[in-house]
C-alpha cells in the first residue's frame, strides 16, 4: 500500500476530527482573507475617490501682512503689497511637467455684496470645472449660464426664502435664481455662486482671480512635486497643498490595516494550536497502528510522511474553504465599511494563492512535532496493545 493511500484512508476513518481541524484552520484563513480584502478594497475605493474629485492644491495671491496691536489690543492683520492672479496666467498651470495628473482647474473670484438687506459672499466660478471637481453637488433647478442667473447655497436660499425662478437683488442688480444647492454641510451652503465672467464684472475685477483650486488628488500623484512645479510657473502666487482630509482618511485606513495584521497574527496562532492539539490527539490514538507500521518495516521517515501528508491535505482544503468564506464575509461587510456605496470588492488571485500557501505552512509546521513524535514510537508498543 502506498503512503498517500494510508493518509487518505485515515482521514476517511476519522472524519469528525478532520472536519474539526479543517473548520478550525479555515476560520482563521477566512478571517485573514476578510480583513486583507476589506483593507485592499477600501484603499482602492479611497484611491478612486481621489482620482474622481477633490481639490488638494490651492493657489492664492502672494501678499505681505503684519499683525498690528495697540495698547495690548489686537487690531488684526494689515495687508499690503497684495498681488493678484491674472486670469491669463492660468494656462501656465496646465503646462507643468505633471500636467497629466491634473483633473480640473477651478478659478474663483470672491467679493462681498449686498444680498437683499444683508451682506453675503459672492463667488464667481467656472461651473464646468467646478462641477467636475465637486461631484457631490446636487442642484435643485439648473446651473446658471452666462447672463443674469445665480446659484444659491441651501442656507442662503432658506434665509432669503428663495426658490428657483425667483428674482433677487444683488449689489443693486436684479438676477434670477436658477438653482439651489442641496445641503453640503460646508461653507458652500451660505455662498452665492455666479458665472465667473459675470461675477468679475459685478465686482469690478475683470481678468483677475482671487484663488484657484486644482483637483490633482489621485493615489499616485506626486503632490509635492506638483506644488513646486506650479510655484515655479506662478512665482507671484502662493501654492499650498491641502491634504488634511486625505491624510486623515489614509491614517484611519492605516490604523485598520495594522489592526488587521494584529488580528491575523492572533488568528494564525490559534489556528496552529488547533492543528497541533488535533494532530497530537490523532497520533496518540493511533499508537497501535503506528507501532504495527514500524514492526512490519516502515521507516521513521515513512511515518513522518504519512502524518505530514494528512496535514497537507487538510490544510489545502482549509485554505480553499477559508478563502471562499473570507471573500463572502468581505462582500457582506464592504458596503458597511466603505465610504461610498459603489465600492468595488477587490478580487486578487494572489490572495487565493496566499491563503492556500499560508494554510499549508501553518498546518505543516503545527504537525511537524506530532509527526516526529509518532516516528519515535517503539514497535514493541504495538505488541503490548495486541
Amino acid at each position: 500500500m502506498k503512503l498517500h493511500n494510508i493518509s487518505i484512508n485515515n482521514l476517511r476513518r476519522r472524519r469528525a476530527k478532520m472536519l474539526f481541524l479543517t473548520v478550525g484552520l479555515a476560520v482563521g484563513i477566512a478571517t485573514i482573507v476578510t480583513l486583507m480584502t476589506l483593507t485592499a478594497s477600501m484603499s482602492n475605493d479611497i484611491g478612486r475617490k481621489m482620482d474622481e474629485f477633490g481639490a488638494n492644491i490651492l493657489i492664492t495671491p502672494q501678499s505681505n501682512d503684519l499683525s498690528m496691536s495697540y495698547g495690548g489690543i489686537s487690531l488684526g492683520r494689515v495687508t499690503f503689497d497684495q498681488r493678484e492672479i491674472r486670469q491669463e496666467d492660468l494656462a501656465r498651470i496646465t503646462a507643468i511637467k505633471n500636467n497629466k495628473n491634473i483633473l480640473a482647474v477651478s478659478p474663483k473670484v470672491l467679493g462681498g455684496v449686498r444680498f437683499g438687506d444683508k451682506d453675503a459672499l459672492l463667488v464667481g466660478v467656472d461651473f464646468e470645472s467646478e462641477l467636475k471637481m465637486k461631484q457631490w453637488w446636487r442642484v435643485f433647478g439648473e446651473v446658471p449660464k452666462d447672463g443674469a442667473g445665480v446659484l444659491l447655497g441651501s442656507s442662503a436660499a432658506d434665509t432669503a426664502h428663495l426658490t428657483p425662478g425667483d428674482a433677487v437683488t444683488i449689489a443693486g442688480r436684479s438676477f434670477t435664481v436658477t438653482g439651489v444647492l442641496d445641503q453640503t454641510g460646508s461653507q458652500d451652503d451660505s455662498l452665492i455662486f455666479m458665472p465667473l465672467a459675470d461675477a468679475q464684472k459685478l465686482l469690478g475685477k475683470e481678468g483677475r482671480i482671487t484663488l484657484v483650486e486644482v483637483a490633482a488628488l489621485c493615489s499616485g500623484c506626486p503632490i509635492g512635486d506638483m506644488v513646486v512645479q506650479i510655484a515655479e510657473k506662478l512665482p507671484e502666487a502662493k501654492v499650498t497643498a491641502i491634504q488634511q482630509v486625505v491624510e486623515s482618511r489614509l491614517k484611519a485606513l492605516d490604523h485598520f490595516r495594522r489592526f488587521a495584521y494584529a488580528v491575523a497574527g492572533v488568528v494564525i496562532f490559534i489556528g496552529s494550536l488547533i492543528v497541533f492539539v488535533t494532530m497530537m490527539g490523532s497520533v496518540n490514538e493511533r499508537t497501535t497502528e503506528i507501532g504495527v507500521f514500524r514492526a512490519i518495516g516502515f521507516r521513521r521517515s515513512h511515518i513522518i510522511r504519512i502524518i505530514l501528508l494528512e496535514a497537507a491535505l487538510v490544510s489545502v482544503l482549509a485554505g480553499l474553504v477559508g478563502y471562499a468564506a473570507g471573500m463572502g464575509g468581505a462582500t457582506v461587510a464592504l458596503p458597511f465599511m466603505a465610504e461610498s456605496k459603489d465600492a468595488v470588492l477587490v478580487w486578487d488571485s494572489t490572495v487565493l494563492a496566499g491563503s492556500v500557501l499560508l494554510s499549508l505552512v501553518v498546518g505543516m509546521l503545527a504537525s511537524l512535532y506530532p509527526a516526529l513524535h509518532a516516528s519515535r514510537m517503539d514497535p514493541t508498543e504495538a505488541l503490548r496493545a495486541l
